[in-house]
């Protein structure tokens, strides 16, 4: 785990921290980080959208969600 120094909104910050519910800046941070990775991950998969042709039939489509 990297440790550093950030210069952050402390204003900012302090709001993050209170909607997400935790107590430390540490968690805060983690927490938007991770919510911006995701949702970028969402929104680079969706220029993808109907560009992916998958060949799967009732039975394949099914294994997959019992992931088999």
């Amino acid at each position: 785990m990297a440790r550093m120094t950030l210069t952050i909104d402390e204003r900012l910050l302090e709001t993050a921290r209170r909607l997400c519910g935790v107590k430390t800046k540490r968690e805060t941070v983690e927490i938007a980080l991770r919510e911006l990775v995701q949702r970028l991950r969402r929104r680079e998969m969706a220029t993808h959208a109907g560009k992916v042709e998958l060949e799967l039939s009732q039975e394949g489509l099914r294994r997959l969600r019992e992931g088999r």
